[in-house]
């Protein structure tokens, strides 16, 4: 057996052995297989797809690549929640709290941004004190004394998703569904979740650009999840505009503790109930749609979800004065209001552009080893089908470099498209796929 045959195997269209993948797996991870030969593996699976049976292989192989957690110590059963990414994404710092304080225990890693998707490790660093580098022992320990932790992963989980990651990258192929669909599940299998939700966020503003490539990217990891022994189910929800009104770390974070506080965006409830309701179903907390809502809302009104939030923070160092006054998280310099120039509906967003616009701005990162600016971002202020009047709001600019507020104006007024028309408000929740 060699990285050669392999090739030229799926070349040819033909199926990979699961010895074939683990072979490949282990000598790349190890750097015994170049990146070319790589490269042209990725590029063969990229043009002749893969059946189930060898994407389920593959998952399987690169989560066994590195270090694996075990969970089975803290609860025998672990539901994880994932986000395929997104713009104003803040729904993780929402809903986990409020799933850990209805007594399902939250063990949950997060990455940190890149590109135009914002990562929930950066949020949380924006809370003076937040520590998300903890140890294993120590994550395994706060699930098991508060219900609930949330990290940055430390370990060295599934490096041969990460090395193939940033393969495709440089190759021209990140859209392809069983690479996709590997990578997530391998991340997931790795960190020691028995039961996985993923909300494959859709549209402009997301990698999955429309309804048939989300569907397509559901179907596909609910099928390695059958065959690696997992249950997973997927909700497909909108992202042709910003979830929420903030963008930014410390703006989302901001966002989200009002929300926990019962301050909270239509379309963030929507998803917070859709996503919650299946959490409870597969943690055997509820068993119909109307008592899994009911449990969600009292959690949020009975302040426990808040409540739960403030412990997560005390206990991995956060001081949560700011989260009781977030008038004491530190704000940009330039806080720049962009106004509408023409009367109408408001019909599209270009919800990508508005990211980017982000990052340009500080919050983001083009490259791993970028720093960010906590406080820069944006906040919108209209939703598609708002009717917009001349020298309305439409966005604020926060930033702290003034020579980025002309350029990021302009480019944020074009990323809205207004019309005369009525426009209909979209749905947030599109589907649900199990």
């Amino acid at each position: 057996m060699n990285a050669i045959s392999i090739i030229a195997k799926k070349r040819d269209k033909k199926e990979l052995s699961q010895d074939e993948i683990d072979y490949f797996i282990k000598e790349y991870t190890k750097g015994n297989i170049t990146d070319y030969q790589a490269a042209a593996l990725v590029m063969a699976i990229y043009i002749n797809g893969m059946t189930n049976k060898e994407i389920t292989n593959l998952t399987i192989s690169m989560a066994n690549s590195g270090d694996t957690i075990d969970l089975s110590d803290v609860s025998d059963n672990i539901v994880d929640k994932h986000s395929t990414g997104g713009v104003g994404d803040k729904i993780t710092l929402i809903l986990m709290p409020i799933i850990a304080s209805l007594g399902v225990p939250v063990a949950k890693m997060s990455g940190r941004g890149l590109g135009f998707t914002g990562g929930t490790s950066d949020k949380l660093e924006s809370i003076p004190g937040y520590n998300v580098n903890i140890s294993i022992e120590e994550f395994k320990n706060n699930v098991q004394e508060i219900g609930i932790s949330l990290i940055t992963s430390s370990l060295n989980l599934a490096p041969a998703d990460k090395k193939i990651y940033a393969l495709r990258d440089t190759i021209g192929c990140t859209a392809n569904i069983p690479l996709i669909a590997s990578s997530i599940m391998s991340k997931k299998i790795a960190s020691g979740a028995n039961k996985i939700l993923i909300d494959i966020t859709c549209g402009n503003g997301a990698f999955m650009k429309d309804i048939k490539q989300a569907k397509e990217l559901a179907n596909m990891m609910i099928k390695i999840g059958i065959l690696a022994h997992r249950e997973v189910r997927c909700v497909i929800t909108n992202m042709n505009e910003p979830t929420g009104h903030a963008i930014g770390n410390t703006l989302e974070v901001i966002e989200a503790i009002k929300a926990l506080k019962g301050d909270m965006p239509e379309d963030i409830k929507e998803i917070i109930i859709a996503l919650g309701t299946q959490m409870l179903f597969m943690a055997g907390k509820a068993s119909d749609a109307v008592k899994a809502t009911q449990m969600i809302e009292e959690a949020i009104q009975s302040g426990a979800a808040y409540n739960k939030f403030k412990e997560l923070v005390a206990k991995q160092g956060g001081d949560i004065t700011y989260l009781d006054d977030t008038e004491k998280f530190p704000k940009a310099k330039h806080i720049i209001p962009v106004y509408a120039e023409e009367r109408g509906a408001l019909k599209t967003i270009d919800t990508e552009k508005i990211g980017n616009i982000s990052v340009y701005l500080g919050a983001g990162r083009i490259r791993k080893e970028d720093s960010i600016d906590h406080t820069a971002g944006i906040v919108m202020n209209q939703r598609i089908g708002n009717v917009v009047e001349v020298g309305q709001v439409l966005a604020y600019i926060h930033t702290n470099d003034e020579s980025k507020i002309e350029g990021a104006t302009r480019n944020l007024k074009e990323a809205f498209v207004l019309d005369p028309k009525k426009v209909a408000k979209p749905k947030t929740v599109i589907g649900l796929i199990k």
